[in-house]
């Protein structure tokens, strides 16, 4: 049965279709057969160490979640992972759509595209029974827009559902550059924005670097979130957000989910060496983030849960009090003891992000 004393949680980024077609995880299974299945693989460094599954959210009272499609287009000579044509990202973004599909079908998923969709959704939530059978509603993303081939593509997935996009993922897009890159939206990108401003899509800034972003922030006059990011102040990357980037957020009325990728959280971290505990990585981390958000809002309107866990790493990169996805649940009690009143708890665990929804859909 859900416990009454648990609040409500919207986690605003799952990579979940990518977790069920890269890493061949089977989602409906017990988060301990999941990673025994795992056991002994080498291809991957989170291989037996996952923290999201089905049943986790549910046992975690996660009913409503942004989850991705994602498939980065690669020049010759990247480093990084990806196609070899937008084509081939396009097809690998629908193979993931086809996997929602098929957890709708199987009772497992409901996909949210209207705010009728949402409210519907979250009486089914709200309710005293049980969530054991209650399908997880997903709101569908894209992370990184290099599948879409052209711009008429854009309206093709936005009758599929796709209701919100982020231009750039790590590195130089087809249409915006992202993490660890520079400079503003090219030609592609401000057509794209056009044209999402067209189609009512909320534009995701997460992983846009400090040139597009700003150049975004001052060309979209849609709806704005950054789905999974935190705050520079504690890790000094352009990964995070800087205060001042934060508040020209908060002043477009906008989201702000705070992750839980321990790099992301802690100075120095290095990927594959550093260990949670060593490096005092904890849920009081991911609280610290939430306070420091509501400090610069004056308020705690714009902050909630985008816990990309699972997004490519597992327990070794998590904090070290989290198991699995349902743990996130930990960081209402912390911030309980810091003062937070009940009524902020819940806008932080979920209403923040559900009223973004309501006046976005």
């Amino acid at each position: 049965m859900m416990n009454e004393m648990m609040p409500f949680i919207f986690d605003a980024h799952l990579d979940l279709s990518m977790n069920a077609m890269e890493w061949n995880r089977d989602l409906r299974l017990s988060i301990t057969d999941l990673n025994d299945r795992e056991m002994g693989m080498q291809d991957r460094p989170d291989r037996g160490k996952a923290t999201v599954s089905f049943g986790e959210l549910r046992k975690g009272n996660i009913g409503l979640v942004v989850a991705t499609q994602i498939a980065r287009y690669i020049a010759q000579g990247s480093a990084l992972p990806g196609w070899n044509s937008p084509e081939q990202a396009w097809a690998q973004t629908q193979g993931q759509l086809a996997w929602y599909k098929a957890m709708e079908q199987d009772g497992q998923m409901r996909m949210i595209k209207t705010k009728t969709d949402l409210e519907q959704h979250l009486s089914l939530w709200m309710d005293s029974t049980a969530n054991e059978n209650k399908p997880i509603g997903y709101l569908l993303s894209l992370e990184g827009a290099d599948s879409i081939v052209d711009i008429s593509y854009l309206e093709v997935a936005y009758q599929q559902g796709l209701r919100a996009v982020g231009p750039a993922h790590y590195g130089p897009g087809r249409y915006a550059n992202g993490t660890d890159a520079s400079g503003k939206l090219n030609e592609q990108g401000i057509a794209l924005l056009k044209e999402m401003e067209r189609l009512h899509m909320i534009l995701d800034v997460t992983h846009l670097n400090d040139d597009a972003f700003w150049d975004a922030m001052d060309r979209f006059d849609g709806p704005i979130w950054a789905s999974h990011n935190n705050c520079r102040k504690f890790v000094d990357h352009n990964r995070q957000f800087s205060d001042e980037m934060i508040k020209a957020l908060i002043a477009k009325k906008g989201f702000i989910g705070v992750a839980l990728d321990a790099w992301m959280m802690v100075p120095n971290w290095i990927r594959g060496v550093s260990d949670p505990k060593a490096m005092n990585c904890s849920m009081e981390i991911m609280a610290n983030q939430i306070d420091h958000i509501c400090q610069l809002a004056g308020n705690m309107d714009h902050v909630g849960v985008g816990s990309d866990l699972d997004g490519a790493f597992g327990r070794e990169q998590c904090p070290y009090d989290l198991e699995t996805i349902a743990d996130i649940q930990k960081v209402f009690g912390i911030l309980a003891k810091r003062g937070y009143a009940e009524e902020a708890l819940t806008k932080i665990a979920h209403l923040n992000g559900v009223n973004f929804l309501k006046e976005s859909l």
